[in-house]
């Protein structure tokens, strides 16, 4: 038996088809253009995206706070002036549990002021009552399963062959969709370009041999950078794999994040 097809159905359908017209073009396009290595990418003239397989490292232990990251992030890759970040810093400050509640820790506070590139003011609750405290950098995961790419509905984001997760700004039409989709919080759009925009690693960096903007400002060190396709035994991202419990966040998530973090504690989402 047939259902009756209603007014707000045949809407819909209307709707959904026009739509499709208008956008399945574009995603021809943009498709196209990422089978031709990234028309937009910022890749030298000559870069074979397959020779390599980028990768990030986060020591939180040897994060200090102090900002220099983000700071260079902004000017390097000119992100626009506000509360707009493609790398930030968070501050967790794990209190003390209160005496016979049976718990090992009391709650978590977190903050992130401007960013964290300006530092951080004092912490919120008394030193006393501090159990423990660090610094978490946050960046785009580079996630191998990324849901960004999955709902972008005209292929402006993409992942590159070398692990990068990329948008083409010519292709992007500012829907917002891999903004709701990203369960990390990485994309924001553009109050410029009215665009999505996130991490790239400082592709137009990488690309031609030298380190992204934020590893390379870290006093700490804390941010390590390498190519784990050419990762010899002395290589600094090895290196941090064989020392460190290695740990990657919301890996329930099943995204396969390609940013990974030694020092964090659970409360890190």
């Amino acid at each position: 038996m047939k259902r009756p097809v209603t007014r707000r159905k045949l809407l819909g359908g209307v709707a959904a088809a026009l739509a499709g017209a208008i956008l399945a073009p574009a995603a021809r396009a943009a498709k196209a253009a990422v089978r031709k290595v990234f028309v937009s990418s910022d890749a030298p003239k000559g870069y074979r995206p397959e020779d390599h397989q980028w990768a990030m490292a986060i020591d939180a232990g040897r994060c200090i706070g102090c900002g220099l990251c983000v700071e260079a992030c902004k000017k390097e890759n000119s992100v626009p002036e506000g509360p707009y970040f493609r790398t930030w810093i968070e501050r967790y400050v794990i209190t003390r549990p209160q005496p016979g509640s049976g718990e090992s820790r009391g709650p978590a506070h977190v903050d992130s002021p401007n960013g964290g590139m300006r530092g951080f003011p004092e912490p919120p609750v008394p030193k006393e009552e501090i159990q423990h405290a660090f610094f978490v950098p946050k960046l785009c995961n580079l996630c191998r399963h990324s849901p960004c790419v999955q709902v972008c509905p005209v292929g402006a984001t993409f992942d590159a062959p070398d692990g990068a997760v990329l948008i083409d700004p010519k292709y992007c039409i500012g829907c917002g969709f891999c903004i709701q989709a990203c369960p990390y919080g990485c994309r924001f759009m553009s109050p410029v370009t009215h665009t999505a925009e996130k991490c790239t690693l400082c592709y137009h960096r990488i690309t031609r041999g030298l380190r992204p903007a934020c590893v390379e400002v870290c006093p700490t060190e804390a941010r390590v950078f390498g190519d784990l396709k050419h990762a010899g035994p002395s290589d600094p991202i090895r290196q941090f794999y064989e020392r460190n419990k290695v740990q990657t966040l919301k890996p329930h998530l099943g995204t396969e994040p390609r940013v990974f973090y030694a020092g964090i504690d659970k409360e890190v989402r």
